[in-house]
């Protein structure tokens, strides 16, 4: 076998040389060199790149919610305005479903009495349906979400009024 010194005699000839790749075989043990090839760095102009979107700010899911509602044009949620009120949030990602199936109800509507164990509405997951329930007692004051939309982790749902 080769000794550190004769091994580093090789990459320095396989340095120096116009040989890219380097194969030796010696009783059964193989090695093998290869130079690595430089990169070559392309210059290109830079491109424009026209945003489409707003910036998004760094904040609590409530806040996110009434600033991009309110840059679009839409009335931004209640709670931002009443700290008593309390929000459902979706527990993960999904299709938001207001009602069991497309031609029921709606599990809740705006103004209507729930529990802290009534379901308020599905979010799909994976092809799972997961109920949501309320978590509090007390009337919904405003759906935040569209049948059929899809919904993030943390993205707020209802706001109830507690009772």
């Amino acid at each position: 076998m080769l000794t550190v010194n004769e091994l580093k005699d090789l990459i320095k000839a396989l340095d120096d040389s116009n040989i890219d790749e380097l194969k030796f075989e010696q009783e059964g043990s193989k090695l093998v060199l290869k130079k690595q090839k430089e990169l070559q760095v392309v210059e290109q102009a830079p491109v424009a790149v026209q945003q489409t979107q707003a910036p998004i700010a760094q904040s609590t899911p409530t806040q996110a919610t009434s600033t991009s509602k309110s840059a679009r044009g839409e009335k931004a949620p209640v709670q931002a305005t009443n700290a008593n009120l309390h929000t459902i949030t979706s527990p993960m990602v999904g299709t938001f479903y207001s009602s069991p199936s497309p031609d029921s109800d709606p599990y809740v509507q705006t103004g209507d009495q729930v529990q802290a164990n009534s379901v308020v509405c599905i979010v799909e997951a994976m092809k799972l349906m997961n109920e949501i329930e309320a978590e509090v007692s007390g009337k919904v004051v405003e759906i935040l979400a569209e049948n059929g939309e899809l919904v993030e982790y943390g993205q707020p749902l209802f706001v109830v009024e507690p009772a």
